[in-house]
């Protein structure tokens, strides 16, 4: 053996040494789809979550239109007559005409005070019998709060609709 093959393979200094590293080769791209079928599932039954809950949003939406067309016409009231009139074609849009179309007085006072609780008070109560005595009336700012508040709040009892639809 001789000395000059020894120094030939060996580097001569630390900076060639270092030159004659190789770059690792870089792993490949984590992957962002799922590797097992139950994330599918789940993601297959979050999508079906949100389009029930987009699907009861929209008809959620639609049923309440007689409300949002009652309150908007509220405001153009100016006679409690008129009042009277609007309540009465609300609860004809929900509720059965055989239930709504006979009441009058009281009767008619106490549907109102049933169908949403606490939606009337007493005044406003007989501020709204009172219609019968003068259709000229300008409603109270009571009565008219009590009327929004009806038109906002009363609820349809399914067994006294067994249908469940809206009529506007």
């Amino acid at each position: 053996m001789n000395g000059d093959d020894t120094t030939a393979e060996a580097p001569e200094n630390l900076v060639s040494l270092i030159d004659s590293l190789v770059d690792p080769v870089p792993p490949p791209p984590v992957s962002m789809m799922p590797q097992t079928w139950g994330w599918a599932v789940l993601a297959g039954l979050l999508v079906l979550l949100i389009a029930v809950l987009v699907w009861r949003a929209v008809a959620r939406h639609r049923a309440n239109a007689y409300r949002r067309a009652a309150l908007a016409e509220l405001a153009a009231v100016q006679t409690t007559a008129g009042l009277a009139t609007l309540l009465r074609r609300t609860a004809l849009a929900v509720y059965p005409r055989t239930q709504v179309a006979g009441l009058l007085g009281p009767d008619w006072t106490g549907f109102l005070d049933h169908t949403a609780p606490k939606a009337f008070e007493t005044s406003a109560q007989e501020e709204l019998r009172a219609l019968y005595r003068d259709e000229a009336a300008v409603p109270s700012q009571q009565l008219r709060e009590a009327a929004a508040r009806w038109i906002e709040t009363h609820r349809v009892d399914l067994a006294e609709n067994p249908d469940g639809e809206v009529t506007a």
